[in-house]
């Protein structure tokens, strides 16, 4: 594991009383190091499948086990994964398995006979409740713009 992360450029610079990046910043208080000198958290058993950064030689001590991933999002979370999290590969597509995860979970509500409730699941309920104007200003705008977007389809298709 040493012999790996000397390959990492930075990894663990802030370890070296020597080597302090904040030394002129900082005031000293004589036991700054010490902090280094911890007993580390025993490592939670990996039982399922933990993605990674590619900086990092394994993984974190402790990493949440309630959602792996699985299907298309899990394929596309496991396909950034590859990239390093300096690039936007990277970022966008796990924005897109976000995306992909999200229809996939009211995929598998419909197959478990569970009817989607966008009034509670989208939190309208609470804002009927605890903001009734902006609400009803939302719905209004809402109606405004899906109406004047029928009544420009319906216009263009007369016109051919």
């Amino acid at each position: 594991m040493k012999s790996r992360t000397k390959d990492i450029p930075g990894w663990g610079m802030d370890a070296d009383p020597e080597n302090d990046p904040t030394y002129p910043m900082k005031h000293w208080n004589g036991a700054d190091h010490e902090r280094l000198n911890y007993e580390k958290a025993p490592q939670q058993p990996v039982d399922i499948e933990v993605l990674h950064s590619v900086e990092r030689p394994g993984v974190t001590r402790v990493f949440g086990t309630s959602s792996p991933p699985l299907g298309l999002s899990g394929a596309l979370r496991r396909y950034a994964y590859q990239y390093s999290e300096a690039t936007a590969t990277h970022w966008m597509t796990l924005i897109l398995a976000d995306r992909i995860n999200a229809i996939e979970g009211k995929l598998t509500d419909l197959a478990h006979g569970i009817l989607p409730n966008p009034w509670i699941e989208r939190g309208w309920r609470a804002e009927w409740k605890h903001n009734r104007p902006a609400f009803i200003r939302k719905t209004a705008t809402t109606a405004l713009l899906i109406t004047a977007g029928f009544m420009l389809l319906k216009r263009k298709n007369k016109r051919k």
